[in-house]
């Protein structure tokens, strides 16, 4: 059985926030999460979150998935791991540990560690990054035979030690046993006054167990983040991992350097993404669709066929072969059924459309029910909210509601009915009828001449 141990029980006080380091956000999933999908992803069985600082907001956000061990006082990696080992199932043979501020990390190298671990028999493996720079990261210092003999942090490495380009990451693979009773002889005798994970290296070489190290292929997977400009500099790895990835699956995305899309996200075959679109959350888009330029999808499910263009849309469902925009905002609760158009400067919000309706332009309509067929004239408004209450306005289908009018609710507008432009309706309109109201124009003649007078 696999577990893996993953520390996450730092202030990050170079952060500068009242958020704990872990849960900053990059493509919208806090750093933690990335790091534990990329441990489930080689097939880790059971994982212990070791939190600290702010334990309560790591653990809500992270659930019930995970177990959680508490390292009251931070006395380093080694007595992290020391506090997540009665957490364990008895089960368990191989401890992944994993830094909780890496995401750049993937569950590809995770599995290719775990194998070469598996392969060589090693009581422990080390993930290493061979780095031009290798400033402030631990050195891996090898015999004269390439067989790892210690790991050995910056603040304590002598000059020699400190050319070493080969670096260690933090993260690692562990025989059970060997772990825990390498952990116990280690002491803080160091300039920091911390029981090094590192240390154990160290205890395992002394007692003849085989450590191995293997480099990753990529070093910015060992990134950690300590920092905002870290933060954004993760941002740019992943806008540019999840922008390859759908356009090897098919999809245009017209410039990757300006169309941020979420690792959340889903998009189907022959969408083309234009240039400073946002796709983030629950957000799904269908086929053959045309999404920007400049719009913003919030957990916003899009069928086939649709062109959105310089529109907002949060938490709503579009249908197929629609037409939305420019600058339309669609809020929470927008339903659109199939052939819908939502045109320029029209807002909506609570509101299901039907198939083949219609909202051309200017207008706001919130808390109403459309049906099919429906005509909204330009300048429409639901009048739905009456200082106290959201009311609910009902158009029914083949309805043509003329420009300018006000429509304030409750109120029914039966099938195929004609509104005068320029009506406010305060009452029930009964099918196929014509409601009109509005005040009767009044010409006043040779009123300029009046007025000079």
């Amino acid at each position: 059985m696999i577990a893996s141990i993953v520390l996450a029980a730092g202030k990050g006080t170079r952060m500068k926030s009242k958020i704990p380091k872990v849960l900053h956000k990059v493509s919208g999933k806090p750093l933690i999460w990335h790091v534990c999908q990329a441990a489930s992803y080689m097939g880790v069985e059971e994982s212990i979150i070791v939190v600290g600082h702010q334990a309560e907001d790591v653990e809500i956000e992270m659930g019930d998935k995970y177990k959680y061990a508490l390292q009251e006082e931070q006395l380093g990696t080694g007595h992290a791991v020391m506090q997540a080992e009665p957490y364990l199932d008895k089960e368990v043979e191989t401890i992944v540990i994993l830094c909780g501020d890496t995401p750049l990390l993937t569950g590809l190298t995770l599995k290719k560690l775990l194998e070469y671990h598996q392969e060589t028999k090693a009581s422990a493996t080390v993930l290493s990054a061979v780095l031009a720079d290798p400033a402030n990261y631990g050195r891996i210092v090898r015999n004269a035979d390439e067989q790892v003999k210690a790991i050995v942090e910056e603040k304590d490495a002598l000059p020699q030690e400190r050319a070493i380009k080969e670096i260690n990451s933090g993260t690692y693979c562990f025989n059970r046993e060997a772990l825990f009773n390498a952990l116990k002889e280690i002491t803080p005798e160091n300039k920091q006054g911390e029981y090094y994970l590192t240390d154990v290296i160290g205890v395992l070489v002394k007692d003849n167990q085989k450590v191995e190290a293997i480099a990753v292929e990529d070093p910015i997977e060992i990134s950690g983040v300590n920092t905002r400009i870290h933060l954004a500099e993760a941002e740019k790895v992943f806008q540019k991992r999840v922008n390859e990835k759908w356009m090897l699956e098919g999809v245009s995305i017209v410039d990757p350097d300006v169309t941020y899309i979420e690792t959340s996200v889903e998009i189907g075959m022959d969408t083309i993404i234009l240039p400073f679109s946002q796709l983030t959350g629950d957000t799904r888009v269908g086929e053959d669709c045309v999404i920007g330029p400049q719009t913003t999808l919030e957990n916003t499910q899009v069928g086939n066929l649709t062109h959105i263009n310089t529109t907002i849309s949060t938490d709503a469902k579009i249908g197929s072969n629609c037409k939305i925009g420019p600058f339309s905002y669609l809020r929470p609760g927008t339903q659109l059924a199939d052939n819908v158009k939502i045109g320029d400067f029209v807002e909506i919000k609570k509101t299901f459309v039907g198939e083949n309706s219609k909202i051309p332009h200017l207008s706001y309509i919130g808390d109403c029910t459309i049906g099919e067929n429906v005509n909204v004239g330009a300048g429409t408004i639901t009048c739905n909210y009456d200082g106290k209450n959201k009311w609910q306005t009902v158009l029914e289908d083949g309805a043509f509601i003329g420009s300018n009018t006000n429509l304030v609710a409750p109120v029914v507008i039966g099938k195929n009915v004609i509104i005068g432009a320029g009506s406010t309706i305060t009452q029930n309109v009964p099918a196929e009828a014509l409601a009109i109201a509005r005040e009767k124009q009044t010409n006043i003649l040779n009123w300029t001449d009046r007025k000079k007078k």
